[in-house]
């Protein structure tokens, strides 16, 4: 759905930023500005601003920030346009009429017509569990030591043994026979016809982050196969971008997410006390699955069985978490197969202590490699060790690699000369190109760009805190002289804006639609420098306006081409302009340069 600038601007204006995060997190006024617990990390100490003038928060632990579609976007992981919606109800604003085309409403009308008859049938398993055809299923809940308060929370259901009991219902409530193969619900052949997909099975409803069931998954009653059996792909449902029990977890405040085998597993953990269990549907988990998770904490806790499964299971999903950015440790569950054993027979208190002694992903790799080789064997052992240094040599920080060499010290009892030898072997026949002088002028480098990076944010961040600066940079400072090209687009809006004498930062965010982009513009208008006096701030704000000056007119000279005579006269006129800066005085109190 598309809504216009204004619309949406309307809608940002009548929910103030401050109303709507104290919603969600506590906060308490700390000058100008708002702290908490920052929502999107746990932490002790607040980080977590919110600025009423700016009209945006910004997290100083995460980087987490924006204005208040992003917010929303978010904690409730609602799309733009959701957000939008959201917004403009709580005020009771009325949105206009969505337009689609004719394409984009048949595919709108059936994602809604697909998500209602999963509601309805949600509610026809429900009932039939705590029916008398029920009793089948319950009993097996009931083994399982389920209670009828964690049975309601998750929606859990029974399909009975007549395989048409729902399809009947739903022709009862004129549901067309294509929205019900549509549906993912039902299963046709020429003898039988159209007939249920689920039946004979304990149903477990799958949800998204919203709550909205999107799907099923069903455990036969008895020896049947499958044992488990999961909706097929619809419109709604994607088993690649869901995760049992999210909807609940992602609430959590707990600082990781338990990634466990099933649907049991996760029931059984929330009862006990751990809501911050999910586990994948029915598939591995994906590279998807881990940038999902990426979005609510930074580590995963692996509780998968005890089994080879569950141990392969682990292996494939630490490099994907890996890569998206997530610290992984895996649970050790032995002598018991899955959580719901362990938390049976030890209970809750040991479960907790088997998650604080989780071990290290790395570690654990090397723990199920070390079971290839003889160790009781000195070239069994030799060749373990020299297994281990490759893995070593394949991490990318020098000080990532020198601490797993004392950890590997430390477990196996070997000398730590000689790891590190092997170490430095394989990287010097594997990776030549790991020379320190040039990895010292990439350094160097890196951190001359993200000083001056880091003064132009500072740049853009007074300007939205003191607008009076605006004549005073712009007369030194073009919008072109921002170096990366964000920023320059950035400081173009914001030049716009303050040339009209309005201040509007929140709305300059909303123009971006890039998550990591929104991010950055947030990153951008809140950037501190530590001062103590107004002096001070005064004498900050001059050295980087000069700085980012000189870095401008660098910047030109090194790029321009000797034939074009305008970027010649572009130079020259900068130039000028950084020789004005010598005598740069800012006044704070006085609103203008003397």
């Amino acid at each position: 759905m598309y809504y216009s600038d204004d619309v949406i601007e309307e809608v940002r204006q009548r929910n103030d930023i401050v109303s709507v995060v104290s919603g969600y997190v506590k906060l308490q006024r700390r000058g100008s500005n708002y702290f908490g617990l920052c929502p999107f990390h746990n932490e002790k100490s607040p980080s977590f601003s919110v600025s009423p003038s700016k009209q945006m928060y910004y997290c100083f632990g995460c980087g987490a920030g924006g204005g208040v579609f992003n917010f929303i976007m978010e904690y409730e992981n609602y799309t733009f346009p959701e957000a939008v919606r959201y917004l403009a109800e709580r005020v009771g604003m009325t949105l206009p009429e969505e337009e689609y085309n004719e394409e984009a409403r048949k595919a709108r009308d059936l994602r809604s017509s697909v998500l209602e008859i999963n509601k309805i049938a949600a509610k026809f398993y429900y009932y039939q569990l705590r029916s008398a055809q029920g009793q089948r299923g319950m009993e097996y809940l009931k083994n399982r030591a389920l209670s009828d308060e964690t049975m309601k929370h998750f929606g859990l259901g029974y399909a009975g043994q007549d395989g048409t009991a729902l399809y009947r219902y739903l022709k009862k409530q004129n549901v067309s026979d294509q929205l019900l193969k549509d549906s993912g619900l039902m299963q046709v052949n020429e003898r039988q016809g159209m007939y249920d997909k689920f039946w004979n099975r304990v149903m477990f409803p799958i949800m998204d982050v919203n709550h909205r069931v999107i799907g099923f998954g069903g455990r036969v009653m008895g020896d049947g196969k499958p044992k488990y059996l999961n909706s097929p792909e619809t419109v709604i449902f994607d088993k690649s971008r869901n995760l049992y029990g999210l909807n609940f977890a992602r609430s959590s405040k707990e600082k990781a997410m338990l990634v466990c085998e099933g649907y049991m597993d996760v029931i059984s953990m929330h009862q006990a006390g751990f809501t911050n269990a999910v586990a994948s549907l029915g598939t591995a988990l994906t590279s998807r699955h881990a940038t999902i998770l990426k979005r609510y904490t930074d580590e995963v806790i692996l509780t998968y069985d005890s089994d080879e499964a569950g141990i392969r299971a682990a292996l494939r999903a630490i490099p994907l978490l890996k890569e998206a950015g997530v610290s992984t440790r895996v649970l050790h569950m032995e002598p018991y197969k899955d959580p719901d054993e362990f938390i049976k027979a030890l209970g809750t208190d040991a479960f907790r202590e088997r998650i604080e002694q989780a071990e290290n992903s790395f570690l654990f790799e090397l723990s199920v490699m070390e079971k290839s080789y003889d160790m009781k064997d000195p070239d069994g052992k030799t060749r373990f060790f020299q297994a281990v240094a490759g893995k070593i040599a394949g991490l990318e920080l020098e000080i990532e690699r020198e601490n797993y060499i004392e950890a590997v010290v430390s477990r196996y009892q070997t000398s730590y000369e000689g790891m590190r030898k092997m170490v430095l072997n394989v990287l010097m026949q594997g990776a030549p190109v790991r020379m320190a002088p040039r990895r010292l002028e990439n350094e160097n480098h890196a951190e001359k760009d993200d000083g001056i990076l880091r003064s132009q944010r500072l740049i853009l961040t007074w300007l939205t805190e003191y607008p009076e600066l605006y004549p005073t940079v712009s007369a030194y400072i073009r919008p072109e002289d921002f170096t990366d090209g964000l920023y320059s687009e950035v400081a173009s809006m914001l030049y716009d804006q303050l040339s009209k004498n309005e201040r509007n930062p929140a709305r300059i965010v909303n123009h971006f639609t890039e998550p990591d982009q929104q991010r950055t513009v947030a990153q951008i208008f809140n950037t501190e420098v530590p001062v103590a006096t107004e002096k001070e701030q005064e004498k900050a704000i001059a050295d980087t306006i000069r700085k980012v000056m000189t870095y401008a007119v660098e910047q030109q000279s090194a790029r321009l081409d000797p034939t074009d005579l305008k970027g010649l006269q572009d130079l020259i006129q900068a130039k000028k302009r950084l020789e004005r800066l010598s005598g740069l005085h800012i006044s704070l109190s006085a609103g203008k340069d003397k």
